[in-house]
């Protein structure tokens, strides 16, 4: 508890130390008589800062301690309060002419007040500095807890009676075992989640029913920050040749090799952190040639994948079912495997959802309630759970064991970690509102040639690395957390202290109603995020251009219809979200907004003409809609930007295939081609937004040829049709995401696709396959493809995967239509049984009455070939089937475009290459 408000502070003290070096930089600090102060505060603050760093490292800290951090918290957040506010009033220029000399007299008035809080903050630094260096920190015997017990060992000896969903993995790994012999390698399975899923009692059990089987048996537990020398003389040990003459690492990794030459052996290594410490031991786990198995835990995938990069496999934890849950509580609350208890029902219900399946929750809570039947305290503990973790001992050993997750995350990762908190419980959290916010708040930032939004998607993605969250295989745009870990490492991080000034508070998120306080009590905001308070309106706006501070905007309610109009005078603002409003139009005052990188709009909003190319430092900009009349001279503007590194285009103007309908397409498709090449995009969405029939517009991408080197790394263009895919997308070396509406796919589209070098995830709509196939052979490339998404929209087209094809491959979704079996062209298993990287296999089958026969032969006899086919596999993918009931779907492609071509004519190419007779009015018509 008390290093995550350390992680707090922390995230404060490195963007502020940076932020004064800048103000040092600045002409008009040296005027105003303020650099020297400044210069003190930023030694000052630099000095401490290491010793911060070192609490937050440390899981207990002593009073002493605590009121040092949270008064150099308190500090740092004033002084960054009082810079802002400095910069904010120094850079504003002010009217000109007569009513400019009162502004620079006030602009004086303003710097004096400023020049003698900073002094007022000078002398707190070094009070602040004087309490560091006479408690002596660094030497205090308290700074690091020492835990009595390791945490893991409970999970060694338990009573095997007393586990509950153990025997469905414990199955799945010793079958694997079985599947494994034969070629005499060795191979290493690495079981991997989050702490508390039981992955130390999984590999212990198998350990206890294989260990007969082996020659050697070791079993050996790694810490954090392991002695790899300790580490090795303990496989020694038991092995039985325990020496401890040796100290060299070399030595003992020799010894070691020597004695398992010629043996075949079963090693448990349990909870690596990291990749080098696992390389040091696997040095003396050599590949003996006698069917040798090793078996590795770990919270890491990436470090998972590591370990069993050569042959292995790789077993995912998965959280305990409600009914095992259930089980598990009620065996140790009451002794029995029934709820015996009807009071106290929902109650428990609310405890194993707020558990979310993990058994070292389950069993503590349970532990905590025991022989306790009285259900307001049931309630009690429900509704403080994260409190009674960090207070109750008897909980000691599950928060232990969740904090080390959280303790091995670098300092500013813990910081935007426990940002979380501010989210209500499972509440549902947006990737990008997520990591906007975090920038806003400081907690990252552009460095070393990256910008922060780029650190910020890698900080999420480590979070699922470090199996911190729930995430699952294939496309994440947003997640829910899991509250519980959460809570056990921060019980009141954002509570509000009856103490609190409101004046400085930094971040306000409102769920519900609005407040009824006027905005200008909140002075000191960087974030401002109303996405999700009802009945917001216009009035509650006013005085909105008085947060000088602010960073982060966000409104979400439809009863907005305008923005203030001194929204310009936020010169800070970097973020404004206004998806979900009925704002029409932005008023002109935004291109005031200097700062502003990230302008987030419903396709409805209007911009003023000229009013794009103004926004200079425009990073991305969702979503722009184009019409017909003003094509070039919108798309134009955003050449200017040089900044503008994502842009969501949407079309919205009636086109046929007509002569009219082409000359505006084509229009549309030359500014885009352009954009690609002068913009440096790197993510660019363009789709059509018409309401009727939007998916058969024609678009070619002949003109968006890059003729320099292309930047693009997602690449989206949906509810429109492309003629083909085109050859130039095969040098799109930094492309990692692209989604595509192909009318016909063949096999040269195909060798384009998979010849993108850098593609991970990949989305494909189509009508039909050539010849009534769509064949992923081994050649089709697809050599670092994981996300694969097919939806063929038509029926009598047959997909396959050959062997070879897709070699990375994790998350698979095929959606099809069929009335009857022959619309599978002959495949109902599509050559899965290839795919044997599988994590995650989704079929929905869309068709007339297909719900109706359901129980008949082609959903069965889809579901039957897919799962025959992946049992061979190690990792055993989860396989998800759904059905769609829609008679406007199931019809052949050949019917399909001729029902097309009527209601808005086709391009001629499109019908002779489906076989369709084209008739001489048609010909004429496209001439």
């Amino acid at each position: 508890m008390a290093a995550a408000l350390v992680g707090v502070s922390t995230g404060v003290m490195k963007p502020l130390l940076s932020k004064l070096s800048k103000l040092l930089e600045e002409e008009y600090v040296k005027l105003q008589g303020v650099h020297k102060q400044i210069n003190f505060l930023r030694d000052e603050l630099s000095a401490m800062s290491p010793t911060l760093h070192m609490l937050a490292d440390s899981e207990e800290l002593n009073p002493q301690m605590k009121d040092w951090r949270d008064k150099l918290c308190e500090l740092a957040y004033d002084i960054e309060d009082c810079v802002d506010s400095f910069m904010a009033r120094v850079e504003y220029d002010g009217p000109k002419g007569f009513k400019g000399i009162f502004h620079r007299l006030k602009k004086l008035k303003v710097c004096h007040r400023i020049a003698n809080e900073i002094e007022e903050l000078k002398k707190r630094t070094m009070v602040a500095s004087e309490r560091q260096k006479r408690y002596d920190f660094v030497r205090s015997p308290s700074t690091f807890s020492t835990a009595t017990i390791d945490p893991r060992l409970p999970a060694l000896y338990e009573d095997v009676h007393n586990l509950v969903g153990i025997n469905r993995p414990k199955d799945n790994v010793i079958e694997w075992f079985n599947k494994a012999k034969g070629d005499g390698n060795l191979k290493v399975l690495s079981i991997v989640g989050s702490g508390g899923l039981g992955k130390t009692t999984l590999a212990n059990q198998v350990y206890c029913q294989l260990k007969g089987q082996f020659e050697c048996t070791v079993f050996v537990s790694i810490s954090r920050n392991p002695c790899i020398n300790k580490i090795l003389r303990q496989i020694l040990v038991e092995l039985g040749i325990g020496d401890d003459m040796l100290n060299d690492e070399r030595h003992l990794i020799d010894k070691i090799r020597d004695n398992l030459k010629d043996k075949r052996y079963l090693v448990v290594v349990d909870d690596v952190w990291d990749v080098e410490a696992w390389k040091s031991i696997r040095l003396s786990l050599f590949n003996n040639r006698c069917d040798s198995r090793i078996i590795v835990t770990t919270r890491n995938v990436a470090v998972a994948s590591w370990c069993s990069s050569d042959g292995g496999y790789v077993y995912q934890m998965e959280a305990l079912s409600f009914s095992d849950s259930l089980r598990l509580f009620c065996k140790r609350a009451f002794g029995s495997e029934e709820l015996c208890y009807p009071h106290l029902k929902e109650v428990c219900y609310g405890i194993l959802d707020k558990c979310g399946g993990l058994p070292l929750a389950i069993i503590t809570l349970s532990s905590l309630l025991a022989d306790n039947l009285a259900e307001d305290e049931w309630w009690r503990v429900l509704t403080t759970i994260g409190r009674e973790f960090a207070k109750n001992p008897d909980a000691g050993n599950m928060t232990s064991i969740l904090s080390l997750s959280y303790f091995d995350l670098p300092h500013y990762l813990r910081t935007c970690f426990l940002y979380l908190s501010v989210f209500p419980e499972d509440y549902r959290i947006g990737k990008q509102r997520l990591i906007n916010r975090w920038i806003a708040e400081g907690f990252i930032y552009d460095e070393q040639g990256r910008s922060a939004y780029e650190i910020g998607k890698a900080t999420e993605e480590n979070f699922v690395t470090t199996s911190l969250d729930a995430a699952e295989h294939g496309k994440i745009s947003d997640y829910r957390v899991r509250r519980l870990l959460v809570d056990a490492r921060n019980e009141n991080n954002v509570t509000i202290p009856s103490s609190l000034m409101i004046s400085k508070a930094r971040s306000l998120t409102i769920y519900g109603y609005p407040l009824q306080t006027s905005l200008l009590a909140f002075r000191a905001l960087h974030v401002l995020d109303l996405g999700d308070c009802w009945g917001l309106k216009d009035h509650h706006l006013a005085n909105i251009e008085k947060l000088s501070n602010l960073r982060y905007l966000c409104l979400g309610s439809k009863a907005i219809t305008e923005l203030p109009w001194k929204i310009g005078d936020l010169q800070y603002l970097e973020t404004l979200d206004l998806r979900g409003t009925m704002i029409k139009q932005l008023p002109s005052t935004v291109t005031k907004l200097q700062q502003l990188a990230r302008l987030y709009v419903d396709s409805s909003i209007r911009f003023p003409d000229g009013m794009i190319g103004q926004m200079k430092s425009l990073k991305e900009l969702a979503e722009f809609e184009v019409y017909s009349y003003n094509v070039g001279k919108s798309l134009h503007e955003f050449s200017q930007l040089v900044h503008l590194k994502t842009l969501v285009i949407c079309w919205n103007f009636y086109c046929s295939f007509d002569l009219e309908g082409r000359k505006r397409v084509q229009d549309l498709q030359r500014c885009v081609g352009s954009l690609i090449t002068t913009c440096k995009l790197h993510h660019l969405d363009i789709h059509d937004c018409h309401d009727d029939f939007p998916w058969y517009r024609p678009l070619s991408m002949d003109s968006w040829c890059p003729t320099a080197r292309c930047s693009l790394q997602k690449l989206h263009v949906t509810f429109c049709f492309i003629d083909r895919v085109q050859i130039w997308m095969s040098s799109l070396g930094n492309l990692k995401e692209l989604e595509l509406s192909v009318y016909c796919i063949g096999k040269e589209d195909l060798e384009i696709l998979g010849a993108i070098p850098s593609l991970v995830s990949l989305e494909l709509v189509t009508l039909c396959g050539t010849n009534g196939r769509i064949v992923f052979s081994g050649n089709n490339g697809f050599r670092n493809l994981k996300y694969f998404s097919l939806y063929i929209m038509s029926c009598g087209t047959a997909t396959k995967f050959e062997a070879g094809s897709m070699p990375k491959i994790e998350h698979l979704k095929l959606k099809f239509c069929v009335h009857k079996m022959e619309c599978l062209n002959g495949g109902s298993n599509f050559g899965i049984q290839h795919l044997s990287t599988l994590m995650k296999v989704e079929v929905v089958i869309r068709g007339d009455c297909v719900l109706d026969i359901y129980d008949n032969d082609i959903v069965e006899s889809v579901a039957r070939a897919i799962k025959a086919a992946v049992e061979t596999f190690n990792n055993r993918p989860t396989i998800v089937f759904e059905t769609e009931d829609d008679d406007n779907y199931c019809i052949h492609f050949k019917s399909r475009l001729e029902r097309i071509n009527k209601k808005f004519g086709v391009p001629i190419e499109w019908l002779e290459k489906c076989q369709i007779q084209v008739t001489a009015g048609e010909r004429e018509r496209e001439n």
